[in-house]
């Protein structure tokens, strides 16, 4: 049985360690002593500070699993040393223009938990980002979305 890899770059690998290393030091100790002190209120059956502590602390030590789940089975891979920039795939920046609107959008294809669409950084799992892969200069891309089709022209790989 392989363990499936988690693709992500440097950034969004250091990203990922920093949020984890805060509820480890941080988060986790800190739920823990309000749940001391709300115990110290008495009856557990009534005590809405110790039922709040107790659901944060199962949110915390949830995502502290699946963060440390992630990080032992990343492939960090560095889009500054990608030698072959000919083609569209993990990590590189993208320039497109939109055939319909003729406005030009630039991404950058990431691992799903690196995703800020706001910020230009897609999946490579998203519709735009599977449909981009292996896609050369001046490549027509027509991608089903949730908003209907929609049709770019590859300009640049940076």
């Amino acid at each position: 049985m392989s363990i499936e890899r988690v693709p992500m770059t440097p950034n969004g690998y250091e990203k990922m360690k920093k949020e984890l290393d805060n509820l480890l030091r941080v988060e986790r100790p800190s739920v823990i002593k309000m749940i001391s002190e709300a115990r110290e209120f008495g009856d557990l059956s009534e005590n809405a500070e110790y039922e709040s502590a107790k659901n944060r602390q199962s949110f915390i030590e949830g995502r502290i699993q699946e963060l440390e789940s992630k990080v032992s089975r990343a492939e960090v891979i560095d889009p500054a040393k990608l030698t072959n920039k000919d083609r569209v795939r993990f990590g590189v920046t993208v320039k497109l223009e939109d055939l319909d609107t003729g406005e030009e959008v630039v991404y950058q294809l990431v691992g799903p938990d690196e995703t800020e669409p706001e910020n230009g950084m897609i999946s490579i799992t998203s519709p735009i980002g599977r449909a981009l892969l292996g896609k050369q200069l001046d490549d027509g891309v027509s991608v089903n979305t949730p908003g209907g089709r929609r049709e770019f022209a590859v300009l640049e790989i940076l």
